[in-house]
Protein backbone atom coordinates (compact mmCIF):
# COMPACT_ATOMS: atom_id res chain seq x y z
CA UNK A 1 0.00 0.00 0.00
CA UNK A 2 1.61 3.36 -1.09
CA UNK A 3 0.98 6.22 1.07
CA UNK A 4 3.21 8.47 3.12
CA UNK A 5 4.51 7.82 6.85
CA UNK A 6 2.51 9.86 8.37
CA UNK A 7 -0.74 8.77 6.32
CA UNK A 8 0.69 5.17 8.06
CA UNK A 9 0.73 6.69 11.32
CA UNK A 10 -2.96 7.98 11.38
CA UNK A 11 -3.96 4.45 10.30
CA UNK A 12 -2.28 2.48 12.74
CA UNK A 13 -3.54 5.28 15.35
CA UNK A 14 -7.01 4.86 13.79
CA UNK A 15 -6.71 0.61 14.67
CA UNK A 16 -5.02 1.19 18.17
CA UNK A 17 -8.21 3.87 18.71
CA UNK A 18 -10.53 1.42 17.27
CA UNK A 19 -9.55 -1.68 19.18
CA UNK A 20 -8.93 -0.08 22.64
CA UNK A 21 -12.85 1.63 22.07
CA UNK A 22 -13.77 -2.43 21.58
CA UNK A 23 -11.80 -3.62 24.28
CA UNK A 24 -13.33 -0.95 27.03
CA UNK A 25 -16.90 -1.76 25.63
CA UNK A 26 -16.52 -5.75 26.71
CA UNK A 27 -14.70 -4.62 29.63
CA UNK A 28 -17.71 -1.87 30.71
CA UNK A 29 -20.31 -4.84 30.08
CA UNK A 30 -17.97 -6.86 32.00
CA UNK A 31 -17.82 -4.68 34.76
CA UNK A 32 -21.66 -4.37 34.65
CA UNK A 33 -21.87 -8.01 34.93
CA UNK A 34 -20.28 -8.52 38.12
CA UNK A 35 -22.22 -11.39 39.34
CA UNK A 36 -21.64 -13.31 36.48
CA UNK A 37 -17.99 -12.63 36.08
CA UNK A 38 -17.12 -12.98 39.60
CA UNK A 39 -19.28 -16.55 39.57
CA UNK A 40 -16.78 -17.62 37.22
CA UNK A 41 -13.78 -15.91 38.42
CA UNK A 42 -14.21 -17.45 41.61
CA UNK A 43 -15.54 -20.53 41.26
CA UNK A 44 -12.42 -22.65 41.25
CA UNK A 45 -12.59 -21.32 45.50
CA UNK A 46 -15.27 -24.11 45.67
CA UNK A 47 -15.32 -27.36 46.87
CA UNK A 48 -17.96 -28.56 44.00
CA UNK A 49 -16.18 -26.72 40.83
CA UNK A 50 -16.08 -29.18 38.07
CA UNK A 51 -12.14 -30.33 38.31
CA UNK A 52 -12.52 -31.51 42.14
CA UNK A 53 -15.67 -33.28 41.35
CA UNK A 54 -13.65 -34.93 38.58
CA UNK A 55 -10.64 -35.75 40.65
CA UNK A 56 -13.00 -36.71 43.32
CA UNK A 57 -11.40 -34.57 45.53
CA UNK A 58 -12.33 -33.99 49.27
CA UNK A 59 -14.77 -31.16 50.03
CA UNK A 60 -12.71 -28.35 51.35
CA UNK A 61 -12.87 -24.68 52.26
CA UNK A 62 -11.06 -21.82 51.32
CA UNK A 63 -12.08 -17.97 52.86
CA UNK A 64 -11.52 -14.97 50.76
CA UNK A 65 -11.05 -11.65 52.64
CA UNK A 66 -10.73 -7.75 51.75
CA UNK A 67 -8.30 -5.82 53.09
CA UNK A 68 -8.51 -2.58 52.10
CA UNK A 69 -10.88 -0.12 51.52
CA UNK A 70 -10.44 0.44 48.00
CA UNK A 71 -9.41 -2.99 46.96
CA UNK A 72 -13.26 -5.01 45.66
CA UNK A 73 -13.89 -2.32 43.62
CA UNK A 74 -10.13 -1.81 42.01
CA UNK A 75 -10.56 -5.73 41.68
CA UNK A 76 -13.70 -5.83 40.18
CA UNK A 77 -12.46 -2.97 37.29
CA UNK A 78 -9.07 -4.78 37.09
CA UNK A 79 -10.64 -8.03 36.65
CA UNK A 80 -13.61 -6.63 34.24
CA UNK A 81 -10.45 -5.18 31.63
CA UNK A 82 -8.75 -8.68 31.64
CA UNK A 83 -11.93 -10.00 30.54
CA UNK A 84 -12.38 -7.11 28.39
CA UNK A 85 -9.63 -7.76 27.07
CA UNK A 86 -9.52 -11.37 26.02
CA UNK A 87 -13.34 -10.67 24.85
CA UNK A 88 -12.26 -7.90 22.27
CA UNK A 89 -8.80 -10.39 21.59
CA UNK A 90 -9.89 -11.18 18.14
CA UNK A 91 -10.59 -7.89 16.89
CA UNK A 92 -7.85 -6.45 18.14
CA UNK A 93 -5.73 -9.29 16.29
CA UNK A 94 -7.82 -8.33 13.03
CA UNK A 95 -7.18 -4.80 13.57
CA UNK A 96 -3.19 -5.07 13.44
CA UNK A 97 -3.36 -7.78 10.47
CA UNK A 98 -5.79 -5.31 8.67
CA UNK A 99 -2.88 -2.44 9.51
CA UNK A 100 0.03 -4.71 8.17
CA UNK A 101 -1.50 -6.89 5.49
CA UNK A 102 -1.41 -4.68 2.91
CA UNK A 103 2.32 -4.35 3.09
CA UNK A 104 2.58 -7.99 2.79
CA UNK A 105 2.69 -10.60 -0.11
CA UNK A 106 0.07 -12.91 -1.10
CA UNK A 107 2.30 -15.88 0.66
CA UNK A 108 3.28 -13.75 3.00
CA UNK A 109 -0.55 -12.88 4.16
CA UNK A 110 -1.71 -16.62 4.15
CA UNK A 111 1.41 -17.44 6.47
CA UNK A 112 0.52 -14.64 9.13
CA UNK A 113 -2.84 -15.62 8.78
CA UNK A 114 -1.91 -19.52 10.32
CA UNK A 115 0.50 -17.72 12.83
CA UNK A 116 -1.74 -15.61 14.60
CA UNK A 117 -4.64 -17.36 14.10
CA UNK A 118 -3.01 -20.40 15.72
CA UNK A 119 -1.08 -17.97 18.35
CA UNK A 120 -4.36 -16.77 19.31
CA UNK A 121 -6.25 -20.44 19.84
CA UNK A 122 -3.58 -21.91 21.70
CA UNK A 123 -3.06 -18.92 23.76
CA UNK A 124 -7.15 -19.07 24.77
CA UNK A 125 -6.84 -23.24 25.13
CA UNK A 126 -3.89 -22.45 27.69
CA UNK A 127 -6.06 -20.18 29.48
CA UNK A 128 -8.66 -22.92 29.67
CA UNK A 129 -5.98 -25.42 30.73
CA UNK A 130 -5.23 -22.99 33.59
CA UNK A 131 -8.70 -22.41 34.50
CA UNK A 132 -9.76 -25.91 34.57
CA UNK A 133 -6.68 -27.42 36.14
CA UNK A 134 -3.65 -25.60 36.73
CA UNK A 135 -4.73 -22.93 39.08
CA UNK A 136 -7.45 -25.19 40.80
CA UNK A 137 -4.85 -27.60 41.75
CA UNK A 138 -2.82 -24.38 42.49
CA UNK A 139 -5.69 -23.28 44.93
CA UNK A 140 -6.64 -26.33 46.70
CA UNK A 141 -2.76 -27.23 48.06
CA UNK A 142 -2.03 -23.81 48.70
CA UNK A 143 -4.89 -22.60 50.30
CA UNK A 144 -5.78 -25.11 52.99
CA UNK A 145 -1.86 -25.86 53.29
CA UNK A 146 -1.32 -25.40 56.91
CA UNK A 147 2.22 -25.55 59.04
CA UNK A 148 -0.52 -26.51 62.25
CA UNK A 149 -3.80 -26.77 62.46
CA UNK A 150 -3.78 -23.73 64.83
CA UNK A 151 -2.88 -21.30 62.59
CA UNK A 152 -6.00 -20.76 59.83
CA UNK A 153 -5.80 -19.32 56.38
CA UNK A 154 -7.36 -16.32 55.04
CA UNK A 155 -6.83 -15.40 51.97
CA UNK A 156 -7.09 -11.78 50.40
CA UNK A 157 -9.29 -11.60 47.24
CA UNK A 158 -6.12 -9.59 45.56
CA UNK A 159 -4.10 -12.34 46.23
CA UNK A 160 -6.18 -14.68 44.65
CA UNK A 161 -7.55 -12.87 41.62
CA UNK A 162 -4.13 -11.87 41.30
CA UNK A 163 -2.81 -15.48 40.78
CA UNK A 164 -5.73 -16.28 38.43
CA UNK A 165 -4.36 -13.20 36.00
CA UNK A 166 -0.96 -13.93 36.17
CA UNK A 167 -1.17 -17.58 36.11
CA UNK A 168 -3.45 -17.26 33.26
CA UNK A 169 -0.83 -15.31 30.87
CA UNK A 170 2.13 -17.54 32.05
CA UNK A 171 0.19 -20.61 30.68
CA UNK A 172 -1.16 -19.31 27.98
CA UNK A 173 2.41 -17.59 27.20
CA UNK A 174 4.11 -22.02 27.34
CA UNK A 175 0.69 -22.89 25.37
CA UNK A 176 2.74 -20.96 21.92
CA UNK A 177 5.55 -23.44 22.33
CA UNK A 178 3.73 -25.49 19.03
CA UNK A 179 3.66 -22.04 17.42
CA UNK A 180 7.33 -20.54 17.90
CA UNK A 181 8.40 -24.29 17.21
CA UNK A 182 6.62 -24.13 13.56
CA UNK A 183 7.82 -20.53 13.06
CA UNK A 184 11.24 -21.30 13.89
CA UNK A 185 11.65 -24.69 11.94
CA UNK A 186 10.26 -22.51 8.85
CA UNK A 187 12.93 -20.38 9.09
CA UNK A 188 15.57 -23.45 9.98
CA UNK A 189 17.00 -22.32 13.01
CA UNK A 190 14.95 -25.33 14.92
CA UNK A 191 15.39 -29.13 13.98
CA UNK A 192 13.32 -32.32 15.39
CA UNK A 193 16.70 -33.96 15.50
CA UNK A 194 18.02 -31.12 18.09
CA UNK A 195 14.42 -31.58 19.83
CA UNK A 196 14.95 -35.11 20.53
CA UNK A 197 18.17 -35.05 21.51
CA UNK A 198 17.50 -32.85 24.13
CA UNK A 199 13.95 -34.38 24.95
CA UNK A 200 15.76 -35.82 28.36
CA UNK A 201 16.49 -31.78 29.19
CA UNK A 202 13.09 -30.88 28.06
CA UNK A 203 11.63 -33.30 30.63
CA UNK A 204 13.77 -32.31 33.71
CA UNK A 205 12.99 -28.33 32.56
CA UNK A 206 8.75 -29.02 32.26
CA UNK A 207 8.81 -31.11 35.89
CA UNK A 208 10.77 -27.83 37.01
CA UNK A 209 8.22 -25.36 35.88
CA UNK A 210 5.06 -27.75 36.90
CA UNK A 211 7.12 -27.70 40.17
CA UNK A 212 6.86 -23.93 39.84
CA UNK A 213 3.61 -23.55 39.05
CA UNK A 214 2.36 -25.42 41.40
CA UNK A 215 4.40 -25.57 44.33
CA UNK A 216 3.23 -28.93 46.12
CA UNK A 217 4.97 -31.92 47.33
CA UNK A 218 1.63 -33.90 45.77
CA UNK A 219 3.75 -35.78 42.74
CA UNK A 220 -0.13 -36.37 41.10
CA UNK A 221 -0.76 -32.81 40.79
CA UNK A 222 2.94 -32.35 39.75
CA UNK A 223 2.35 -34.74 36.91
CA UNK A 224 -1.44 -33.67 35.86
CA UNK A 225 0.11 -29.91 35.66
CA UNK A 226 3.81 -31.69 33.43
CA UNK A 227 1.84 -33.51 31.08
CA UNK A 228 0.38 -31.13 28.93
CA UNK A 229 3.28 -29.09 28.57
CA UNK A 230 5.21 -32.71 27.94
CA UNK A 231 2.67 -32.85 25.49
CA UNK A 232 2.96 -29.37 23.48
CA UNK A 233 7.06 -30.29 23.31
CA UNK A 234 6.12 -33.94 21.50
CA UNK A 235 3.54 -32.45 19.51
CA UNK A 236 5.99 -29.39 18.69
CA UNK A 237 9.03 -32.17 17.37
CA UNK A 238 6.16 -33.75 15.28
CA UNK A 239 5.33 -29.93 13.94
CA UNK A 240 9.09 -29.39 12.88
CA UNK A 241 9.33 -32.84 11.02
CA UNK A 242 6.54 -31.97 9.37
CA UNK A 243 7.93 -28.55 8.06
CA UNK A 244 11.21 -30.42 7.58
CA UNK A 245 9.32 -32.94 5.58
CA UNK A 246 8.06 -30.54 3.48
CA UNK A 247 11.00 -27.91 3.04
Amino acid sequence: MEGTFWEHLEELRGCIIRALVVMMLFGVIAFCLKEPLFDVVLAPSKSDFVTYQILGTTPFSIHLMNTGLTEQFMIHLKTSLYAGLLLASPYVLYQLFRFVSPALYDNERRYAVVIVSSAYVMFILGTLVDYFLIFPLTVKFLGTYQVSPDVSNMLTIQSYTDTLISMSLVIGLVFELPVVSWLLARMKVLRSSMMMNYRKHAIVAILILAAIITPTTDAFTMFVVALPIWLLYEASIGIVKLVEGRA
